[in-house]
């Protein structure tokens, strides 16, 4: 068998992707718990009785079933709870590591005040009290908006709680922190008409066109991607995986094409241009369902032939020929984008153009396509009680400015610290953040962190010592997932309304309190309408009260599926957004000063939201990402030898953001022009484990404004080496 350079590179690449679901990184993991005995922290249960309890995993939205086996109180092992919709027995390494998450010394054990630079333990009522005296002074002095609040989900009854809470309150100002799902909801509510995430059928897919998604490197729900994958490949399912540079999942794809960074929208229209005039496109779908096609034919065939796209995208046209044809014939194709593990949105251009491409082939909601799954709808309260305070309060503009120009995003968070910065006090006076770590995952991270700076009163509700806690002025310690009851909708892209339940396999090991229930009580402190607009004794009643008689179905059998994919009413738009060439991202910085392009890269062995990567994650990362301190970055040979570089030499990348010293890892898997770091490292917060080890990409890149949504879509930022 001839094996060229390529190949073998593939090959190389593709073993270390498949060695997830082989025994053999399980036996890695055996010696890593074994050594990892060593640390001071690690619980050696005693001899005793085996018991197990089902459960949810709440550290990434895939939304897991677990499975926790226990030696009388104590927890020894997470597994993959069997016969659960998203992952049926199997779990990711992330979700191995719950017990380090459990009992390591991360944890904050107590309420927390910060006194000077240092933090000293309070009581609850402490905090409590403190907390309304606050919330106090802005409601008589008629400032209720300048509280705001920031969440990692708006989805599930803890995060309803705290919207509740701001409107009884008058504020409009809670916030979200933003992932692909902001970018399709837009564009499902513009082409299906209806504000939802779609929902792919994977498992009866045929063909896969991925542009730059993370299959099996984190995008989605983890392990039902890598299932999935497992599963095309004993079906014969053809992945093609289009990104500059050979990531895992492109390396365990049946073909990847490298393409020029930020032009992933112009291909898809190209691709479009192939199907329709080859007249290759779903007539009957398109005759009786879509709404649009006469203009975007026109567009296509006038601005995004195969000659004008393989100028654009540096993809040969016959390639791109050849994929229209192939992804146009197959039964059931699926073409998604998000790139990577998708915790950042993308351009509405680029996920228009690709959407195009299913309704195109017609495989909208059908078997092996893709549904418009509306959220569960099983929370209904009665409406908020509004006194006069909390009226005016509500009819502020919003700070993030979403709402006074009919926006068509939800939450625009990456405008914050800008709002902040640009005012001489600041408009936020107190603010909660619950399940996000903005000042480490936000982008420009020196300017996050002097907004946070300049904020009078921050209330942290996080379970570890994290780069927001740190800077809060409270801290109230949520329980963590594997100690609390708290409902779990799944947002993972997948085609039933899941819901989950995470159970308090354990009692709390500190002294701790469910977020649910700190916000009742400051509540009920509060007095007045605010008061009233909480009905609950506590957060468990509030979650009986909601799930009714759900609850005990859910509780023994650890999800529901509350309903089947639904279909939107109405036509499919090709939407203007899709017939937008001027809204193409370009990355920031000037081109002369910094003649290269820095992109991240993700990994399952990393996790780059709220939760910080456990010790046993970092210690599977390759010495050619991390090696001792120092990260790595992949460079092409040909800009290596540009920059009179070798392997192994540390450079200084800098950006228009930062710079940092860094370590060269020569890699033929990368475009030329085009540096990757890795996303996930670089913490100024956890422990010894984590703290200090590399460098967080977002220090090194801003953040780029969709000009129709107003999300931050930067998928890069132009460098240099030094």
């Amino acid at each position: 068998m001839k094996l060229d350079r390529r190949s073998f590179l593939s090959l190389g690449v593709g073993a270390s992707a498949g060695i997830t679901l082989s025994p053999i990184p399980w036996k890695l993991m055996d010696d890593l718990s074994i050594w990892s005995q060593n640390w001071p922290w690690t619980p050696v249960p005693p001899d005793g009785k085996a018991t197990y309890e089902n459960s949810a995993c709440t550290l990434c939205p895939g939304g897991c079933g677990i499975t926790v086996r226990k030696i009388d109180d104590r927890i020894v092992k997470i597994e993959g709870m069997t016969g659960h919709p998203v992952n049926n027995g199997r779990i990711c390494m992330l979700g191995l590591s719950g017990p380090q998450l459990l009992y390591g010394p991360t944890r904050v054990k107590s309420p927390m005040k910060k006194v000077g630079e240092k933090f000293k333990k309070i009581s609850w009522e402490e905090a409590i009290s403190e907390i309304v005296s606050k919330l106090d002074k802005l409601r008589s002095g008629g400032k209720p908006e300048a509280l705001a609040c920031i969440t990692g989900t708006d989805k599930g009854t803890v995060p309803e709680l705290l919207k509740r809470f701001l409107t009884a309150f008058g504020s409009p100002n809670y916030l979200r922190t933003a992932s692909v799902n902001d970018s399709y909801e837009i564009i499902m509510e513009q082409m299906q008409g209806v504000r939802t995430i779609p929902g792919f059928d994977f498992e009866n897919a045929d063909f896969i066109l991925s542009f730059g998604s993370g299959i099996i490197d984190g995008w989605g729900s983890p392990v039902r991607m890598l299932t999935v994958n497992s599963l095309w490949k004993e079906k014969g399912v053809k992945v093609v995986q289009i990104e500059p540079r050979l990531s895992n999942s492109a390396a365990k794809a049946d073909k990847w094409i490298p393409i020029v960074p930020g032009t992933e929208a112009d291909l898809a229209l190209g691709l479009a241009c192939v199907i329709i005039k080859k007249s290759l496109y779903d007539k009957d779908f398109v005759n009786r369902n879509a709404v649009g096609f006469e203009n975007l034919k026109r567009f296509v065939m006038n601005k995004y032939t195969s000659d004008q796209v393989e100028k654009i995208t540096g993809i040969d046209k016959s390639v791109i020929e050849k994929m229209a044809v192939s992804f146009a014939k197959a039964s059931s194709p699926i073409a998604i984008c998000g790139k990577g593990q998708g915790r950042t949105p993308g351009s509405i251009n680029e996920f228009a153009a690709v959407h195009a491409l299913n309704a195109l082939v017609g495989n909208i909601d059908k078997k092996g396509g893709v549904f418009a799954t509306l959220p569960p709808d099983y929370i209904r309260w009665p409406e908020v009680i509004m006194d006069g305070v909390a009226q005016k309060g509500l009819n502020t503009n919003r700070i993030d400015g979403v709402g006074s120009k009919n926006n068509p995003a939800g939450y625009l968070l990456n405008r914050l610290p800008k709002k902040i910065n640009s005012s001489g006090k600041s408009p936020v006076e107190v603010l909660f953040v619950s399940g996000a770590n903005p000042c480490y995952s936000m982008a420009d991270t020196h300017a996050v962190n002097e907004a946070f700076d300049k904020i009078p009163f921050i209330v942290s509700f996080s379970s570890y010592m994290d780069e927001t806690a740190k800077k809060a002025h409270l801290i109230l310690p949520n329980h963590t997932y594997l100690e609390r009851y708290e409902d779990v909708p799944v947002s993972a892209n997948i085609p039933e309304q899941i819901v989950g339940l995470t159970r308090p396999v354990v009692k709390p090991q500190y002294d701790t309190m469910n977020t649910g229930d700190v916000i009742i009580r400051i509540a009920k402190s509060m007095g007045d309408s605010v008061k009233d607009s909480f009905p609950w004794s506590g957060y468990e009643s509030c979650l009986k009260q909601t799930l009714g008689g759900s609850l005990n179905k859910l509780a023994r059998k650890g999800f529901l599926i509350a309903g089947n994919p639904r279909s939107a009413s109405g036509k499919f738009r090709f939407t203007p957004a899709v017939i937008n060439s001027d809204a193409r991202i370009e990355p920031e910085g000037d081109a002369n000063a910094f003649p290269l392009i820095l992109i991240p890269k993700d990994s399952m062995r990393l996790t780059s939201g709220f939760i910080g990567s456990p010790p046993f994650l970092v210690k599977t990362v390759s010495d050619t990402v991390l090696k001792g301190n120092d990260v790595c970055i992949e460079i092409n040979p040909e800009t290596a030898k540009k920059n009179n570089l070798s392997d192994g030499d540390y450079t200084v990348l800098s950006t228009p953001k930062g710079s940092a010293r860094v370590k060269v890892n020569i890699f033929d898997g990368i475009m030329p022009g085009i540096i990757a770091i890795p996303r996930g490292l670089g913490h100024t917060a956890y422990d010894d484990y984590l703290a200090g080890k590399g460098i967080n990409y977002n220090s090194l890149v801003g953040p780029v404004e969709d000009p129709v949504t107003g999300l931050d879509v930067a998928w890069g930022i132009r460098a240099k080496l030094s």
